[in-house]
């Protein structure tokens, strides 16, 4: 089948914190697939894994867009479902996913290929209480910033929260300009800096519109430009992703950090890769549409 005749089913919600993000991504991607002529359902997905093997098999889609974000659906397990039911779907697959959404692996990952990191790495409590401030502390596995504490000064040691009997990773802190970059099939979009209009780039920010100014294109020099582009292309091809990624870096005068990779961006009003798009004119149906074609099992 080809063209506006495929069936296909837009997954949302999932079992992470980032659920209610999920959800924005996913109406927003239902809209699209719907103006752009596709029959299209959107499923809720929630813990109850047969409930939505069944929803899958009554719908019979052609293709599964994942709007998932964070555990469950970010991180391989919905890819391997997905490929057990022989349905091609959008974004990367399990290797890609598992390792994006394992902060630790994805830094050692980077400096096999030369991407610069920050100093650290999963530290337990003890560990962290030794090391030099200012530092960055969060979770290995969650995305948006959840959990994600700056330890500025002695006082801030108190509040990060700390599982028991469990590691967080924990960098140096990097001053500077918050930077992103998106590739699309292996290519780079565009920049975008984040400048938030009080506090950094975390969650509440994230997610409220007018909270934080896009600027785009990020203004920094061709020379940085390049070398962003070229970094977040080294990550999102040694990941051996697919479909959309998303880099993010910290930029510190003329040093450049990467954070983490994103292998599945969010698709809401406030979304940074549907703002990048819009440099190399593709609208947000025009990205939809481009994801859908490249949809695919392992």
């Amino acid at each position: 089948m080809s063209g506006k005749t495929l069936k296909v089913a837009v997954l949302m919600g999932g079992i992470s914190s980032e659920r209610e993000i999920s959800l924005l991504s996913g109406k927003g991607v239902v809209r699209a697939l719907k103006n752009l002529g596709y029959p299209t359902k959107a499923i809720i997905v929630d813990a109850d894994l047969s409930k939505l093997v069944a929803d899958l098999k009554r719908f019979k889609p052609d293709i599964v867009f994942n709007a998932l974000h964070g555990r469950g659906g970010e991180d391989g397990c919905i890819q391997g479902l997905l490929n057990w039911m022989k349905i091609p779907y959008t974004h990367s697959g399990v290797m890609a996913s598992s390792i994006g959404m394992d902060k630790e692996m994805t830094r050692k990952m980077a400096m096999q290929v030369k991407v610069p990191v920050a100093k650290g790495g999963l530290k337990t409590k003890e560990e962290f209480q030794k090391m030099k401030l200012p530092l960055v502390v969060k979770p290995n596995d969650e995305g948006s910033s959840i959990g994600v504490s700056l330890v500025l000064k002695e006082a801030d040691c108190r509040k990060v929260k700390w599982p028991k009997n469990k590691k967080l990773l924990v960098e140096e802190y990097i001053p500077g300009r918050e930077l992103s970059v998106a590739v699309l099939d292996g290519k780079a979009l565009g920049v975008v800096e984040l400048v938030p209009n009080k506090g950094w780039y975390d969650f509440q920010n994230k997610y409220q519109a007018g909270a934080v100014k896009h600027l785009l294109p990020a203004p920094v020099s061709k020379s940085t430009e390049k070398k962003l582009y070229k970094y977040a292309e080294k990550m999102h091809n040694v990941l051996g992703a697919r479909g959309v990624t998303r880099s993010d870096f910290r930029l510190d005068k003329n040093r450049i950090v990467f954070l983490e990779i994103n292998t599945n961006p969010g698709m809401t009003p406030t979304s940074l890769v549907p703002d990048m798009a819009r440099l190399k004119n593709l609208s947000y149906e025009d990205l939809i549409e481009k994801l859908i074609q490249g949809a695919r099992c392992d």
